[in-house]
C-alpha cells in the first residue's frame, strides 16, 4: 500500500489523486474510470469525480491502494 501526503492542503479531489499517483495518464481518464465505478474509497464504490479525499481515507483502483495522510 502506498501513502499520499496532503501536506498543508485540507483535501485532494479523487480525480486529481489518481493522476498524482500515476494511476491514470490524464484527468479525463481518471474521471472516466471513476464514473465507471472502478474506484473504491474506504471499501465502497465512489462515482463522484471530485469527491474530497481527506486524511485517513483509503483509495483503491486496479489493484493499487493508497492511504491518505495529513503530513509526513
Amino acid at each position: 500500500m502506498e501513502t499520499f501526503f496532503l501536506e498543508k492542503h485540507p483535501h485532494v479531489e479523487l480525480c486529481d489523486l489518481l493522476k498524482f499517483m500515476g494511476w491514470c495518464d490524464s484527468g479525463g481518464t481518471a474521471k472516466a474510470v471513476i464514473a465507471e465505478g472502478q474506484v473504491m474509497v474506504n471499501g465502497k464504490v465512489e462515482t463522484r469525480k471530485r469527491c474530497k479525499i481527506v486524511a485517513d481515507m483509503n483509495v483503491e483502483f486496479a489493484s493499487n491502494k493508497v492511504v491518505v495522510k495529513a503530513s509526513e
